[in-house]
């Protein structure tokens, strides 16, 4: 078996795991939160949100840092990890202090507190086990923390409802992911241990440290840009007005960004091709690029829009009347999938073609313009205001992004312009047969005759044609993936 080829194989096993965890979250999400209303759950989404956000500054952009170097002098691994480890063993300290300091100066409740103390917990195993895992992907060898993805998130369905369902208190849910992270750290510790024969102890060698935090500085920013855009908001709406209306809120989160995994996955096909088209061929750069843009488009429109209508239908079928107010939440917070879903294509040429700097720049702005709108729309218009913003600033990101794009490559706005005129005026037909039909069927099948009408339509007007499919399926699973632009495992959020 050919390198190339074990590196594909194992990058599908990782992407299919994060899928399978991605569906079976939300569907726990789900179930939690019809069962527990949305005060409760708003308490709980608070506790993960704040440790989230702070978890960041434990691994500091350490775990990429791990995997390039380790990656390079394979003989230097167990050393690096080692390094690093004594590294985050000190930021985690701090980073559990300043958790519990700031729960106590916002005087939460103390079953929030408690949540918090263990969310704590949590957020350090998987800081470390996220530095094991980076050692394993430097290997190329991915098949074992998909295992362990899978086999965390059951643990926490498994735990979670059944504490729910025995009407145990309400950071049971914080057990149930502690007990899904303590299951991949010794996982990941005992197989470092027999399978790469390392040896564990902290190591403080001063010229290692300062390389790796010096390398690691570019990539902890990019992190804590997007862990501030991505979650302050529920901080915020906590803080700012209650955590029942953080539950309302929520809702619509977990539905909008239960989609990411779409482009998450297809920019991890074409991120290979755009970096080795950036030195060799540009114009093949600009085809890949067309073409992503093309098929994300095509598909985000209709699924932004499509729920949109079916807003009502799918918030009161899956979580009931207790969360009606997530209805307006949910169309405005699901239109955010078209700007999430064309920045990667965006992004990835930003990062393929050595502008890094520029995209964290990017991401520092939108973190800034989103603070700053949600603290000037929450108070007036709470979770609606809360959805606004966020809609705002991921608009935001792509445009910046995308502004950059033409100075890297030209390409086509007509080509892109047309097929996006197309796709709406499928959405719009789609949009007008939905609303007729809409009260006599339940939201599934309406989002497959939805489906169906938007893809006939598409194919009628030359939307798309069986050569663009062709494209598709030969970008995807014929190019050599790179595992460094996996997403890594998501600290504490995938419930």
């Amino acid at each position: 078996m050919t390198e190339s080829h074990t590196i594909a194989k194992n990058t599908t096993w990782l992407t299919l795991a994060y899928i399978f965890q991605k569906i079976l979250a939300f569907i726990y999400f789900t179930l939690i939160a019809r069962k527990l209303g949305a005060d409760n759950i708003g308490m709980y989404v608070f506790a993960i949100s704040l440790t989230t956000i702070i978890s960041i500054f434990i691994d500091f952009g350490i775990s990429p840092v791990l995997i390039r170097e380790s990656s390079k002098y394979k003989d230097k691994a167990n050393l690096y990890l080692n390094v690093s480890n004594s590294i985050k063993l000190i930021f985690a300290i701090l980073c559990y202090i300043a958790a519990v300091i700031i729960v106590t100066l916002l005087h939460k409740p103390p079953l929030i507190q408690t949540m918090v103390y263990i969310s704590g917990i949590i957020m350090i195993l998987d800081s470390f086990s996220l530095s094991f895992w980076a050692i394993f992907r430097a290997y190329q060898n991915l098949k074992y923390e998909s295992y362990s993805i899978i086999i965390n998130q059951i643990l926490i369905v498994a735990v979670g409802l059944a504490g729910v369902l025995l009407k145990f208190p309400l950071y049971i849910l914080a057990i149930a992911l502690f007990s899904g992270s303590i299951f991949s750290f010794l996982y990941s510790f005992f197989l470092l241990k027999t399978k790469l024969k390392f040896q564990f102890k902290f190591q403080w060698q001063i010229n290692i440290i300062k390389t790796i935090l010096k390398i690691a500085i570019p990539f902890a920013l990019a992190g804590i840009f997007v862990r501030f855009y991505t979650f302050i908001d529920q901080i915020l709406l906590s803080i700012l007005i209650n955590d029942k209306t953080l539950g309302w809120y929520s809702v619509a989160y977990k539905i909008t960004y239960a989609l990411q995994f779409v482009p998450a996955a297809f920019a991890a096909a074409i991120f290979p091709a755009m970096s080795h088209y950036y030195v060799n061929a540009k114009e093949k750069l600009q085809t890949v690029f067309e073409k992503s843009m093309y098929f994300l488009i095509i598909v985000s429109i209709p699924i932004a829009l499509g729920i949109s209508i079916l807003a009502d239908k799918i918030i009161l079928s899956l979580y009931g009347h207790d969360f009606q107010p997530s209805i307006l939440t949910l169309q405005i917070f699901v239109l955010a999938v078209i700007p999430i879903f064309l920045n990667y294509p965006c992004g990835s040429v930003l990062n393929a073609c050595d502008r890094q700097v520029t995209n964290t720049f990017n991401m520092g702005v939108t973190m800034i313009v989103n603070i700053i709108l949600h603290i000037i729309l929450i108070p007036r218009f709470q979770q609606i205001g809360a959805a606004t913003a966020t809609l705002i600033s991921l608009t935001l990101l792509f445009i910046l992004n995308l502004s950059v794009v033409p100075r890297i490559i030209k390409f086509d706005y007509k080509f892109l312009l047309v097929k996006t005129l197309k796709s709406l005026l499928s959405v719009i037909i789609m949009a007008i047969l939905l609303l007729y039909i809409k009260a006599y069927f339940n939201f599934i099948v309406l989002i497959i005759v939805g489906a169906a009408i938007y893809i006939g339509i598409m194919y009628l007007i030359k939307g798309f044609t069986k050569d663009d499919l062709k494209y598709l399926i030969q970008t995807i699973f014929k190019k050599e993936k790179n595992i460094s632009q996996i997403p890594e495992e998501e600290s504490l959020t995938s419930t």
